[in-house]
């Protein structure tokens, strides 16, 4: 039987001397890691600060051009409050994904105490990543932009400027779900706004000048279709990915599958957290997954 490369890859990570853990300088203690995890990438950075700074703009067009010269009052209350608070919880989404830690390995794990630490039986094999010096679990791959083992990645995303893995992908889902709504409304707003227009006088309709109100609108329309389709795919490919509990680089590789298969709702709440409630919505409310079991590093 031909090995693909990834396998190959895998059976050199077998061989002992392939660990090298006298190579491996032991990680920072708990108490000396900071709790904060940022990435510092130049082109996440742009890309997260460019999300929000089309939200905002979404923001304006909607209240100052749309809703605020709106002769219905009741009409500008609902829709403004519900946009805004849609873009509220899109930007806490937002930031819960990008500043949360996706599940990363300990960085230079690979030690000789850790390995015995395990408790190795004859036929057990752990894996090592040669970048990090870690000793990667079951379902864990390298990522180049964050130089960490991520549990469960799916994949490096610049629009969060943070890798998407086990711990953070609640809130991507979330993000992806709140910004395609907030696309869909402005979406609807913007056609009823023209259609308006069309019917009044365009002076009236809007506090800037009828060029102006033109452009703004044409732009918010192009920006909120870019971003609908945009986030309903990803929206629905991490659904699915959820669902059959497999990660968007687990599909790419097309690796065999060794961990246990359960239900399309045990994994829901694995990721939403347990038991089903209105905080699955919230991306303030942390998912109980809890804690990390030592001998997953072991196959």
């Amino acid at each position: 039987m031909m090995i693909t490369p990834v396998y190959r890859f895998r059976d050199i990570e077998r061989k002992p001397e392939y660990l090298q853990p006298e190579k491996c300088v032991p990680p920072p203690s708990r108490a000396s890691l900071g709790t904060m995890w940022f990435i510092r990438d130049g082109c996440g950075i742009a890309c997260a600060v460019v999300t929000w700074m089309l939200v905002f703009y979404a923001d304006f067009v909607v209240l100052l051009v749309m809703l605020v010269p709106s002769r219905d009052y009741v009409y500008s209350v609902i829709n403004g409050t519900l946009f805004n608070t849609l873009a509220f919880l899109a930007l806490a989404s937002h930031f819960r994904a990008m500043l949360t830690d996706p599940g990363a390995v300990p960085k230079g794990n690979a030690t000789k105490e850790f390995i015995e630490s395990l408790q190795l039986k004859p036929g057990q094999v752990v894996y090592k990543c040669p970048k990090c010096c870690s000793i990667k679990p079951d379902r864990a791959h390298h990522c180049s932009v964050c130089k960490r083992c991520i549990r469960k990645m799916d994949h490096h995303c610049p629009w969060v400027n943070n890798c998407v893995g086990e711990n953070n992908q609640k809130y991507f889902v979330l993000f992806t779900m709140y910004i395609a709504l907030i696309s869909l409304h402005a979406l609807i707003m913007v056609g009823f706004h023209f259609l308006y227009c069309f019917e009044e006088d365009w002076t009236k309709c809007s506090s800037f000048s009828p060029p102006t109100t033109v452009i703004l609108l044409i732009l918010l329309c192009f920006e909120a279709l870019l971003f609908l389709i945009f986030t309903s795919v990803m929206f629905g490919t991490q659904v699915h990915s959820i669902c059959t509990d497999e990660t968007g680089i687990e599909q790419l590789k097309k690796e065999e599958r060794r961990w246990a298969k359960k239900t399309k709702w045990m994994n829901m709440k694995a990721v939403f957290g347990h038991p089903f409630s209105i905080a699955w919505l919230s991306p303030f409310a942390t998912p109980d997954q809890g804690k990390a079991d030592p001998y997953q590093y072991v196959v």
